[in-house]
Order: C-alpha cells, then sequence, then structure tokens
C-alpha cells in the first residue's frame, strides 16, 4: 500500500476510536461534553501532528535538498480524503451497534459535511506539520554548518600560528652564527701578535743572507 493509503486508513479508524470514546465518556458525564469533545479534537491534532512532523523531518534529512524532496502536501491531501470518508463512513454503521449516539447524523451528512471538517482538520494541521519539521532539519543543519565553520577557522589559525614560530625560530638560528661571528671578531681582532726570531738548533739566532735576524716564519 502506498504511503497516503496507510495514513489515510489510519486516521480514519482512529476518527472511529476517538469518536467512540468520546460518545461513552459523554453518556457518562453528559454535563462535560463540551470539554470532552475539545479533548477528542486535541487528541486528533496531537496524532496528525506527531505523524505528519516525523515525515518531513525524515523527508528533509533525506533530501536535504528541497528540489528532491517528497511531495507530502500531495501525500497528506490524500490521506486527509481517504481518512475523512472513511471515517464518516464506519462511524455511521459502527452507530448502529452501540447503546449510545456518535452524533446521530446521517450517512449523507457523514460522508458530506462531517467528511469535509474531517478532511480540512488532518490537511490543514498535517500541512503545518511537515513545514515545522523540514525547518527544525534546517535549523540542525545551519548549526552543525555554523559549528564546521567555526572548527576549521579554529584549526587554521593554529596552522598559522605553527607556521609563523617555526619562521621566527627559522630566523632567529639564522642570526646566531653571525652574531656569534660579529663577536669572536670584536674580541679577536685587535690581539697583538708578535713574530719571534728563527733559532737554530744551539739556541742561536739565525741570521739570513744579508745578516739579519730571521724570523720563525721565514720574513
Amino acid at each position: 500500500m502506498t504511503g497516503w493509503a496507510v495514513r489515510g486508513i489510519c486516521m480514519g479508524l482512529f476518527n472511529v476510536v476517538v469518536r467512540l470514546l468520546l460518545g461513552a465518556a459523554v453518556s457518562m458525564w453528559p454535563l462535560s461534553g463540551s470539554a470532552l469533545r475539545w479533548v477528542a479534537y486535541a487528541l486528533v491534532l496531537l496524532v496528525i501532528i506527531v505523524w505528519a512532523g516525523i515525515d518531513g523531518i525524515r523527508d528533509r534529512r533525506k533530501h536535504p535538498d528541497p528540489d528532491d524532496g517528497e511531495d507530502l502536501t500531495m501525500v497528506w491531501l490524500k490521506a486527509a480524503v481517504v481518512g475523512g470518508l472513511l471515517g464518516g463512513l464506519l462511524s455511521w454503521i459502527v452507530d448502529f451497534f452501540v447503546d449510545f449516539s456518535l452524533g446521530q447524523n446521517g450517512l449523507v451528512f457523514e460522508l458530506t459535511s462531517g467528511a469535509a471538517f474531517t478532511i480540512l482538520t488532518i490537511f490543514i494541521a498535517a500541512s503545518v506539520a511537515v513545514f515545522v519539521g523540514r525547518q527544525i532539519v534546517n535549523r540542525e543543519a545551519k548549526k552543525k554548518l555554523a559549528t564546521s565553520d567555526a572548527e576549521r577557522a579554529h584549526d587554521r589559525q593554529l596552522v598559522n600560528a605553527g607556521q609563523e614560530s617555526r619562521s621566527s625560530q627559522a630566523e632567529t638560528t639564522q642570526s646566531e652564527p653571525a652574531r656569534s661571528e660579529t663577536q669572536w671578531a670584536s674580541e679577536h681582532g685587535e690581539a697583538d701578535t708578535e713574530v719571534f726570531s728563527a733559532v737554530d738548533a744551539d739556541g742561536k739566532p739565525r741570521l739570513d743572507k744579508r745578516g739579519r735576524h730571521g724570523s720563525a716564519d721565514g720574513s
């Protein structure tokens, strides 16, 4: 069975069950009939909203692109028509077998005015619920995207900080040899050097060909 048929049949049966419970409750507490009817109506709306909302959430998670999503509007419109007609027909039939009245409505009324009210209730509530469900998923996706962007920005900051740290360390390493050479030159550049005269094996100064004392380096 297709999705709209399952939803329509389930909503029709649920409508009949709620009307049975309402009829029994009104027969027991006739003075509270108005409040009980609102409670029954709210119960039907709650089931429709939850079911259609889940449909909207699942569809948007399955199809993030709205153009690819399922046409849930038509699904729930068909379900509303089936639910309204089926609920009216079954309620009219069941009314013959119960001791309390389900509204004392004829078959024509149940398949026209009564069914129209049920169809509008199901369709409008389901359309709103589907829209809200999809918006919930969109909001979750935006939050995840914002969190992902923040994490990426943080990672980029860490990478840039690491690169700057390595660059500064490289500059420091390159400047240290130059600083050491400059310091060594300043310390030893003005050191005095003395040239000693060359001597023979017996300790006498060596004379060159011109009769001058020779230095140790031959000059």
